[in-house]
């Protein structure tokens, strides 16, 4: 018996992000600042069982057909590339909202890889294995890691990670799913926000240089879901906020503090105020190990 192995799959938050332009094939080029949160799916691998898929947790009932969950599909890209690898059943803990900005989704994918990758023996190094995660979905590739770096092109082109400073922050997600087709329907070509270019690492400077770079798909999904701008305000109106901006294609937004101890406080009152709200403390950088 294969011992059974458990990997953690962590919210993606883009910190910035710039719509740079469509290409012909339809899909816009990005450049966006990643980091991880503290909160995570979590996915349990059972190699010696058939090949499966069991969801569960908070946010199961809004994950859709398991058959078209991404952890089945990257099985299925991962073993297109490697013929007669060993598959098994996975059982995911969903902690993170669905179609929420956060990239839920392309983390569980990208855990299947390394979880799938480790039973059978296999390097992630292998560039069959990045294949895979670009056929996946564009952010598979940087949740692979799950370390800060910034991304470019569709999600294929990834920097060198870079040493962020942990970030204390509070995400706010209202409950209202956004499909990112919609949000890039409604844009309106480029906003005309600023190339990242050199980012510096100490906490009072990076603050300072975000404050330069916004999320260009902001007014688009505000256009989808009126309601994140009614987040966007409960976050900038929050005591000791650093930074106020939407993740990804939204609804999820986030403000960044100078403390863990601010954060925590402000996500107190922020619950307190509006129940039907997921809002939680966390601290962005990399990825929790599993």
């Amino acid at each position: 018996m294969r011992a059974t192995l458990v990997e953690k799959a962590a919210a993606k938050i883009n910190l910035t992000l710039r719509v740079i332009g469509r290409r012909a094939d339809g899909y816009h080029e990005l450049e966006s600042l990643v980091a991880f949160a503290d909160i995570c799916d979590v996915l349990t691998f059972h190699p010696d069982a058939d090949d499966g898929l069991d969801v569960h947790g908070l946010f199961a009932g809004n994950s859709g057909a398991v058959a078209d969950n991404l952890v089945l599909k990257a099985l299925a890209a991962l073993r297109q590339q490697f013929p007669g690898m060993k598959g098994g059943r996975f059982v995911l803990d969903k902690n993170i909202p669905v179609a929420a900005g956060l990239g839920g989704g392309s983390a569980d994918a990208a855990a299947v890889l390394r979880l799938v990758t480790r039973a059978n023996g296999l390097s992630l190094l292998d560039a069959r294995v990045m294949d895979a995660a670009r056929a996946v979905g564009a952010d598979v590739p940087v949740c692979i890691g799950s370390r800060p770096c910034v991304m470019r092109g569709i999600g294929e082109v990834l920097s060198e990670p870079l040493d962020l400073p942990p970030l204390p922050a509070v995400l706010v997600n209202p409950g209202v799913p956004l499909a990112t087709r919609d949000v890039f329907g409604k844009l309106a070509g480029r906003a005309g926000t600023k190339n990242l270019g050199g980012l510096p690492l100490e906490f009072d400077a990076l603050i300072a240089c975000l404050e330069e770079h916004h999320n260009d798909l902001a007014p688009a999904a505000i256009a989808c879901a009126p309601v994140v701008a009614d987040v966007l305000a409960a976050l900038t109106a929050c005591a000791g906020v650093r930074l106020v901006r939407m993740s990804g294609s939204g609804p999820t937004c986030f403000a960044l503090f100078t403390t863990h101890d601010e954060a925590v406080t402000a996500a107190q009152r922020l619950k307190a105020g509006r129940k039907n709200w997921w809002v939680q403390a966390t601290t962005l950088g990399a990825a929790p190990e599993s």
